[in-house]
């Protein structure tokens, strides 16, 4: 198809699609004369980028014209619509017209309904944090395009470190790659932790004595993260799969539920081993209060995406959470 649609919140995965396509259409010696890309400010990009794609290609190779994080997905003119039904399906076969977008189409846009009919629509989504099978999986797969060889404990290691961040997945896979030069021996848990960020692993700690209800100690660790420039929405990505963990096997416990397997089963955890230390990490804790915790880190990821201070609306959340676990 002519017409590709990439939407999503993974960035990167977005940028490395985007640029195994143009590296596909274009002839690199003719790349000035057929790529075109729109910034999503520019005045009637939409109708701009539809009488480019229908521009014959010039020399090798095809043409490219990019909408970048358009919102032609989730609102559209009559105008708008009428060029779009106009242009389709007559593009060029060696015209492409590519729209990405960070929101999900809106199925119930004419704009979209017609889309549909000739593109190809990809979902970029980031694997929720407390989905460690997937973000293990994640590892593996990017260990496998990068040419490291990993044991399963490190791919482990990696996702707990990593997380969700797909580009810094990459850059730390990229470090690791130039360490080994070549040897085919899969890295051990000792050097990749010597080599590797472990943010995430500090965020659990966060957790830990939020858990505990020591704020001092919190405290220090949210600087500590905040100096080593960790994202506030990740900080909080982590504080929401751990807390919902815990919230879900205490909920098992309390309904009389023993077997580890079924408990890593409903709080969907890869591992049933980590179920006993889950279950001492819960012990002294009433489901009240871990209920309580998810309404507080929800404001707080909502502060952050409406673009409050990270330092200050870290600190006071944290302090807020802290005083729910002060309460025994």
């Amino acid at each position: 198809m002519p017409i590709y649609v990439y939407w999503g919140e993974d960035d990167f995965a977005i940028e490395k699609a985007v640029a195994v396509l143009r590296d596909r259409i274009l002839d690199p010696l003719w790349t000035s004369f057929n790529y075109t890309a729109f910034p999503p400010d520019q005045a009637d990009a939409v109708i701009q980028a539809l009488n480019q794609v229908m521009t014959p290609s010039f020399g090798a190779g095809g043409r490219l014209v990019w909408l970048i994080n358009t919102n032609l997905c989730q609102q559209c003119s009559e105008n708008v619509l009428s060029e779009l039904q106009r242009t389709l399906p007559v593009i060029p076969e060696d015209s492409f017209l590519l729209l990405t977008s960070r929101n999900k189409p809106d199925e119930r846009l004419k704009a979209t309904k017609f889309l549909k009919q000739f593109a190809e629509l990809r979902e970029f989504s980031l694997v929720p944090p407390w989905k460690t099978e997937l973000l293990v999986q994640a590892v593996n797969q990017a260990a496998q395009t990068v040419g490291v060889k990993l044991t399963p404990e490190t791919a482990e290691l990696l996702a707990e470190s990593i997380g969700n961040d797909t580009r810094l997945l990459y850059t730390e896979m990229e470090k690791l790659q130039l360490y080994i030069a070549g040897s085919n021996k899969p890295l051990d848990v000792k050097t990749v932790t010597q080599l590797v960020r472990n943010t995430t692993q500090n965020t659990l700690q966060l957790a830990a004595k939020i858990r505990t209800g020591d704020i001092d100690k919190a405290l220090g660790i949210v600087e500590d993260l905040i100096n080593a420039a960790e994202p506030g929405l990740r900080i909080v990505a982590t504080l929401i799969g751990q807390f919902r963990t815990w919230l879900w096997v205490k909920i098992m416990m309390e309904a009389g539920e023993r077997n580890p397997q079924a408990i890593a089963q409903g709080a969907e955890i890869n591992n049933p081993k980590r179920i006993y230390f889950l279950q001492q990490e819960v012990k002294s804790l009433s489901v009240q209060q871990l209920v309580s915790s998810l309404p507080l880190l929800l404001e707080l990821e909502v502060s952050l995406k409406q673009g409050a201070s990270e330092r200050s609306i870290l600190q006071t959340k944290v302090i807020e959470l802290c005083q729910v676990y002060q309460r025994r």
